[in-house]
């Protein structure tokens, strides 16, 4: 399979701060936005150290990832590492269930969207308005990239500055108005419930979900080897901070956070008035539309690629004559995330794009233990403290997460990993 990464004209300089921009502009996406109500209802009291305690998680991958991308210069990221510690059909699969992932995510950020434009024009929140709105915004985001809009790395650093100015006026204006015993307040999750407690960590992982795309593009940074760790560990450390902060105001300031569709935007008008909330969801729209432009540009890349190593029909291997952009890739990816979208709601599809993305981490976490006896004496190869035990541990977290997901995503997951191996062992001759 061909690397993923991207045309290396697009962002053949990025410097290192340019990359932890890029970095968080992948993860804050709707997560920050919509979770929040979701944790609680799943977890109540516990909320926080959930949030906290996701990341923590969350740190061990990107410690994998980290390490990983010191030991190249290439793209490719979860694809190439799997590829290069366990052959090219772990490769392929990795390469198949993140272009999945992407499919899943498109949908769940479409519905994330409507959720936030329902706090204002309520019709979103269901029937034909909120069919209008994710045919609307998956509609645009497909068009611009068949016209060949180009993401460019300070355009990514503009976003997350939009993304992080309306939170950061939440955290400051709302920790005034923090009522403690509220925060800590709600129904005890019952220990036993492994179902329920599974569902909460899979939702917090998708809010931090994301960081793996940046190692993708590899061979476009200025130094990447050094960069990427750097980006990644940067990134996880201000992420975590960030959503602790908001998850804590939200819990301290709205009572029927558990209830609400647009937590942030409910909290910010009781504290700050509509203005305010207001400001909020501008601020969730612009996210959720940032993140999907970049998983609309970024998907049809893997598509594109497959299609032209032999793995696909031979028409999504086409470049557009006029706009020279794999546009048959983009328009596929973008109906079939549409009839996902349609389908289920943002916390269903949520779960099913963590369930898929997990196949990534796993391939990660277990290609950094093959990988470090490889290539860890090469100069600058980041070496992690305990050796092989973080990666172990990320690896088992991984598995645990991933049998902690419902048996319906469980068999979705199973049934995409069964047609890419038929398709990987039945490719098409490629002229």
């Amino acid at each position: 399979m061909s690397s993923a990464g991207g045309d290396p004209k697009l962002l053949r300089a990025v410097s290192r701060w340019q990359i932890v921009g890029l970095s968080i502009n992948d993860v804050i996406g709707s997560g920050i936005y919509l979770l929040p109500a979701a944790t609680v209802a799943l977890l109540g009291p516990f909320s926080l150290w959930g949030v906290l305690l996701a990341g923590l998680v969350v740190a061990l991958l990107v410690l994998c990832y980290a390490q990983a991308a010191s030991y190249f210069d290439q793209p490719g990221g979860s694809y190439l590492y799997a590829r290069e510690a366990f052959g090219s059909f772990s490769g392929f699969q990795i390469g198949w269930m993140i272009w999945l992932t992407r499919i899943s995510s498109a949908a769940a950020l479409s519905n994330a969207l409507a959720d936030a434009v329902a706090r204002f024009w309520p019709l979103a929140g269901s029937g034909s308005g909120r069919i209008a709105v994710i045919v609307a915004s998956l509609s645009f985001l497909t068009g611009i990239n068949v016209v060949g809009v180009r993401s460019a790395a300070r355009t990514g650093v503009i976003l997350v500055i939009g993304k992080l100015l309306p939170l950061l006026l939440f955290v400051l204006i709302g920790s005034l108005y923090i009522d403690w015993s509220l925060a800590f307040s709600g129904t005890r999750p019952d220990p036993h419930d492994v179902r329920k407690l599974g569902e909460a960590a899979l939702l917090l992982l998708y809010a931090y979900a994301g960081f793996e795309n940046i190692p993708a593009a590899a061979g476009e940074y200025r130094n990447p080897r050094r960069d990427i760790p750097f980006a990644l560990l940067t990134m996880i450390i201000s992420v975590t901070v960030i959503y602790a902060a908001v998850q804590l105001v939200a819990q301290g300031t709205l009572a029927g956070l558990a209830s609400s569709p647009t937590p942030l935007a409910d909290a910010a008008a009781g504290f700050g008035g509509e203005a305010l909330a207001l400001i909020l969801t501008l601020g969730a729209a612009v996210s959720i539309l940032g993140t999907n432009s970049n998983t609309m540009m970024m998907g049809p890349r893997f598509l594109f690629a497959l299609a032209r190593d032999g793995y696909g029909p031979e028409f999504l291997a086409r470049v557009h004559s006029r706009f020279h952009t794999p546009a048959a890739a983009i328009v596929t990816q973008g109906l079939i995330a549409l009839a996902l979208a349609l389908s289920g709601s943002f916390v269903q599809l949520a779960l099913l794009s963590m369930t898929t993305r997990l196949f990534a981490y796993i391939g990660t976490a277990a290609a950094v233990i093959v990988l470090a006896r490889r290539y860890g004496d090469r100069p600058d190869a980041l070496k992690l403290p305990g050796g092989p035990l973080i990666p172990v541990a990320a690896l088992v977290l991984s598995l645990g997460l991933m049998a902690s997901a419902s048996w319906q995503n469980l068999a979705a997951a199973a049934l995409a990993f069964v047609i890419g191996a038929v398709i990987y062992h039945f490719p098409r001759t490629v002229r």
